[in-house]
C-alpha cells in the first residue's frame, strides 16, 4: 500500500448503555504514527448499522446532551418496524441516518485540525451490540 494512504482498525467495547467514545486520542495516536508532520485527510468510518459519527465537545455535558435528544427524536419503543433485538432497537437503524457513520477532518503537518473544543466520538445507541470497530484512513502527501 502507497506511503499516501494508511489505514487501521479499532476494536471499542461500549458496554450495555448507549454511549459517546471520545475517539481523539485515539485518532491522534493513530496519525503520529502514520502521519508525522503530513497534511491530509483523516477519516474515521464505523462500519455497523447502528452506530454513528460525530464531532462534538466532550466532558461538559453534550455528549449527554447529544444522546437525550437521540432518545427524544428515536424513542426507545413499539413504533418501529425494524423489531429485531431489545424492544425500540428499530430506532438504533434509523440513527445512521442522523449521525452518520464516517467522518472527514483535515489533517495539517500530521495533526487533527479540530477547534479547541471539538472532539471526535463514536456514537452508539444499540444496547444489544457492545463491540464496534472503527476504521481509520489517513489519505496524504
Amino acid at each position: 500500500m502507497s506511503d499516501s494512504f494508511t489505514t487501521t482498525v479499532l476494536n471499542i467495547t461500549t458496554g450495555t448503555t448507549e454511549t459517546v467514545t471520545d475517539l481523539t486520542r485515539a485518532c491522534e495516536e493513530f496519525l503520529t504514527r502514520t502521519a508525522p508532520g503530513r497534511d491530509g485527510l483523516l477519516n474515521v468510518f464505523v462500519p455497523h448499522a447502528t452506530a454513528g459519527i460525530a464531532v462534538l465537545e466532550t466532558g461538559a455535558g453534550s455528549d449527554d446532551d447529544l444522546l437525550a435528544a437521540l432518545h427524544h427524536l428515536l424513542p426507545a419503543d413499539d413504533r418501529w418496524q425494524h423489531r429485531h433485538g431489545s424492544p425500540g432497537h428499530g430506532r438504533d437503524h434509523v440513527l445512521p441516518a442522523l449521525v452518520p457513520p464516517h467522518a472527514t477532518l483535515p489533517v495539517v503537518g500530521g495533526r487533527l485540525e479540530l477547534g479547541t473544543w471539538q472532539s471526535v466520538c463514536l456514537v452508539d445507541t444499540n444496547v444489544d451490540n457492545s463491540d464496534r470497530h472503527v476504521r481509520l484512513s489517513f489519505l496524504g502527501g
